[in-house]
């Protein structure tokens, strides 16, 4: 995102003045929207205010401009961003950090063509290469529980194959990551509400009753669910492209999701909400569109009541190629080979200071990666990888950081805690109320704590 008002000689160290880099972040919202609109607009507020074509014939607006649509989708979520630079500020003392991997795991992704498959025996491949491979990545790393940095796999529930998912699960139980959902969906046509009912209820019910994955919520019978939409599509944000359902995050309650962890999506993105950077409860009617763009954050003390909680990202405004001359980058998380995990992202992640209100020392970080994408290897497989987890884990004490690597059941679990007033250490209730099924073969690795029956 390049912004042609702003030079590389401006104050952008994090060690200086932080009045000084919220001067810039404002400064940079006012250039930024101005540069989108006509000379004769100076401001935003709705879509009805969106720069729009005239049609010649009777003088009337038409549809808002694409330039007018990236401009209010900008808007949209700069100001909550200002606003949260001023505000939030991190803890002076140690902080933990709850790491979680949202890995969009696609055995059959085909890069840069969505509708493609690859062969099966390539599919086979990529599974085989990744379930040996990963383990002799990340177990010489430990968090302070003795847990192996790992992924929460969200597998295509339109892509299901059995033996896929089979060696996947054996993967899992051994203690790698765990198994959740990811749909794809109304990307030729709108989806129905019926359809993505069926899709959701037969995958979940496949991954619990043949894999062993999945959780059961306090003593419920129903098996119980993370989602990742495809294409960050979520409850028909992007106005019937990639989706189609508008009461979808309804469907997701009903069919026992607990959490969404889909945002954020890109900066100027359809689906990107004007709330960044929060953990919450959506404030709107489940079985509206969207309604994951108004929501309450979640606080210590008052136990959430509407789930799918929304468990978010980071989004943040990254200055630092400013002193390159290559623009202002956007920060959402994503580990991939041009942008892999460094500590210098490390520090915009604990920025977004992701935390429960009145637990602001318990410090939640969401990525997300396309691990089985060839083209992403490097970042999730490669050098890098290894060198950002020997850095972070052998740093971790001198940045004043206790780490825990979780799944985002764990995730969640820890975050409910929270809003119940716990008190200590959060890797104490990665099993606090979602609980897995006991793996039906292989012990986890060392040290990995015991999974437990539900019920």
């Amino acid at each position: 995102m390049q912004e042609a008002g702003c030079q590389a000689q401006l104050p952008l160290s994090a060690d200086r003045s932080p009045a000084l880099v919220d001067s810039l972040i404002m400064c940079m919202i006012s250039h930024r929207a101005i540069s989108m609109l006509p000379s004769d607009e100076n401001n935003i507020t709705s879509d009805l205010s969106l720069p729009r074509r005239t049609d010649q014939s009777t003088g009337t607006p038409g549809v808002p401009t694409r330039r007018g649509r990236r401009a209010y989708r900008a808007l949209r979520w700069l100001p909550n961003y200002a606003w949260q630079r001023l505000i939030r500020r991190l803890p002076s003392g140690v902080v933990h950090l709850v790491f979680v991997l949202a890995d969009h795991f696609e055995p059959g992704i085909v890069p840069q063509d969505g509708s493609a498959r690859a062969p099966y025996d390539e599919q086979e491949r990529r599974l085989d290469y990744w379930c040996r491979e990963y383990p002799r990545l990340v177990d010489p790393w430990r968090d302070n529980e003795g847990r192996p940095f790992c992924h929460t796999y969200f597998y295509p529930a339109e892509q299901y194959d059995k033996a896929l998912i089979e060696r996947l699960a054996n993967h899992c139980h051994a203690g790698w990551g765990e198994i959740e959902i990811h749909l794809h969906h109304g990307t030729q046509q709108p989806d129905t509400t019926e359809n993505t009912y069926r899709q959701l209820v037969e995958f979940r019910d496949a991954l619990s009753s043949r894999h062993g994955c999945l959780s059961y919520l306090d003593n419920s019978s129903t098996p119980r669910y993370a989602f990742v939409h495809g294409n960050f599509a979520l409850a028909n944000s992007t106005q019937g492209r990639g989706c189609g359902v508008d009461s979808e995050m309804q469907v997701l309650a009903d069919t026992g999701c607990y959490a969404d962890l889909t945002l954020p999506a890109a900066a100027l993105h359809p689906a990107q909400t004007g709330k960044i950077n929060s953990l919450y409860e959506c404030a709107l009617p489940l079985n509206r569109r969207a309604p994951q763009r108004r929501g309450r954050d979640l606080q210590r003390g008052r136990p959430p009541c509407v789930f799918p909680l929304i468990v978010q990202g980071p989004l943040m405004l990254d200055f630092a190629p400013l002193r390159s001359s290559r623009g202002v980058g956007i920060e959402n998380g994503a580990l991939t080979a041009p942008n892999p995990p460094t500590l210098s992202r490390l520090r915009l992640w604990k920025q977004a200071r992701l935390s429960v209100q009145g637990r602001p020392d318990w410090l939640f970080i969401k990525l997300h990666c396309h691990s089985m994408d060839p083209t992403q290897e490097a970042a999730v497989l490669g050098l890098p990888m290894r060198q950002f987890l020997r850095e972070l884990v052998e740093g971790a004490q001198e940045r004043k950081e206790i780490l825990h690597f979780v799944s985002a059941r764990e995730m969640v679990n820890i975050i409910l805690a929270a809003c119940d007033g716990r008190e200590g250490n959060p890797g104490e209730y990665r099993d606090y109320r979602l609980m897995r099924l006991r793996a039906p073969s292989s012990k986890s690795p060392s040290q990995a704590s015991q999974v437990v029956p539900k019920g």
